[in-house]
């Protein structure tokens, strides 16, 4: 495989209807080459990454020629985009007028995207990628609150939802009780969360826990293996026992969708589309 020919093998079994596939997961790929993996590989819905330092699918810089060329590229592909995973900046850390602007017009940006592309929602990180405080804990999930219900509005406005991951392994609220304080703190907005197995065992948590404790407010699923530590194993290399947290939804009444968001270090990137595929029989039998 290269980066500038698309697949030529027979596309394996398709993934169960509710079974996406983030475009983290071919991160190393330009946008369209990742969307036409994903496609061969017989998927028919995505998250879209947007995330500095993680996934380049969306430019940090994103002005209205962005927000057309991504959209655009997006359509080509005849997927349906469930959410787009961004970052506005850390939401503990108080900002003056010129930064709360620039704040302001990031977060419009990547709404617009999300409706230009269909998306149902914007997804944001909860907090800093630290577990340190920038003041007292409880300031910050004051704070880390109050810009998500204020993104929360904003997204209403453009007529799309606003998801937070949380709990999130190197983020402020890196573990469930954090998860849960944070949670407490958006009780009654319209912020919803989404749930990753992988965060959740890395931090030395159990997914059905997750599940007892936020049933009602999980909006989506992110599909990725961990063991205490480290969230970036493949599906089946590591602890997450997906049979139990995935019937632990379905008890619970989860309806929505789930998204392989496979940022894997432990496979080579040819061998990347036989690991999702792999990744995605194996989770399309439990769901």
């Amino acid at each position: 495989m290269t980066r500038h020919h698309a697949p030529h093998a027979a596309p394996p079994a398709a993934p169960h209807a509710r079974l996406g596939c983030s475009t983290i997961s071919f991160r190393h790929l330009d946008l369209e080459m990742a969307l036409t993996w994903i496609t061969e590989l017989g998927f028919r819905t995505i998250d879209l990454g947007a995330l500095p330092g993680v996934c380049d699918h969306v430019p940090f810089v994103l002005d209205r020629a962005a927000v057309a060329g991504v959209a655009s590229t997006v359509a080509g592909s005849g997927l349906r985009v469930r959410s787009i995973n961004g970052d506005i900046g850390d939401l503990n850390r108080p900002l003056d007028d010129d930064a709360r602007v620039a704040r302001a017009a990031h977060l419009d940006m990547l709404l617009t995207l999300a409706r230009a592309t269909g998306a149902r929602a914007l997804v944001l990180p909860c907090g800093a990628l630290d577990h340190d405080p920038v003041n007292a804990l409880d300031d910050d999930l004051d704070l880390v609150a109050a810009e998500l219900i204020r993104a929360a509005d904003r997204a209403t406005a453009h007529g799309v939802e606003l998801w937070t991951e949380s709990l999130h392994h190197y983020r402020l609220c890196h573990d469930i009780d954090r998860a849960q304080a944070l949670a407490d703190r958006l009780c009654g907005s319209d912020v919803r969360l989404v749930m990753d197995f992988s965060h959740i065992v890395a931090s030395g948590g159990d997914p059905v826990d997750f599940v007892s404790r936020f049933a009602g407010r999980i909006a989506h699923v992110h599909i990725r293996d961990a063991v205490p530590g480290n969230i970036n194993l493949s599906v089946g290399r590591g602890q997450v026992d997906f049979a139990a947290g995935l019937k632990a939804l379905a008890n619970a009444g989860y309806t929505g969708e789930f998204a392989l968001e496979l940022e894997t270090r432990d496979v080579t990137d040819d061998d990347r589309p036989t690991a999702t595929a792999e990744a995605a029989q194996h989770i399309s039998g439990l769901i």
